[in-house]
């Protein structure tokens, strides 16, 4: 680092996460995609997160395991997965009062707007399932 600045090498040496990004109804959102299993179609009785925003149709479902087995959360569309820099994923602040899965916030290149980052597995304590 020098001038409080992060270089280029020393940004490559952070190393970088696998980011995969869905939309809920018209958010986006990011987690990290080694938390999801797979990608699946979504069943009636599957999560939703009204914090997060109900889903247009909610056709998918983003799988993920838990303790107890596996979570399933509806989402409209998955975006892709991206490779992103630590150096530039940002933690959620402890001021923002923010939900539990709230994790943190990436911003998307493509769109140059900030994306929430949420821990899948949080998502079903906030729902009172285990």
């Amino acid at each position: 680092m020098s001038n409080g600045v992060l270089d280029e090498r020393s940004a490559e040496e952070l190393g970088a996460v696998d980011i995969l990004f869905f939309q809920i109804g018209d958010s986006e959102y990011g987690t990290d995609a080694s938390q999801v299993l797979r990608i699946d179609r979504a069943l009636p009785d599957d999560l939703t997160v009204r914090d997060l925003g109900l889903p247009h149709r909610g056709l998918r479902a983003l799988v993920f395991d838990t303790p107890e087995g596996e979570g399933h959360l509806k989402v409209d569309a998955v975006n892709g997965v991206r490779s992103v820099a630590l150096a530039v994923l940002r933690r959620m602040p402890a001021a923002a009062a923010a939900a539990p899965y709230a994790v943190g916030i990436c911003l998307d290149e493509a769109s140059r707007r900030p994306v929430l980052l949420i821990d899948l597995a949080e998502t079903l304590k906030t729902q009172g399932r285990h």
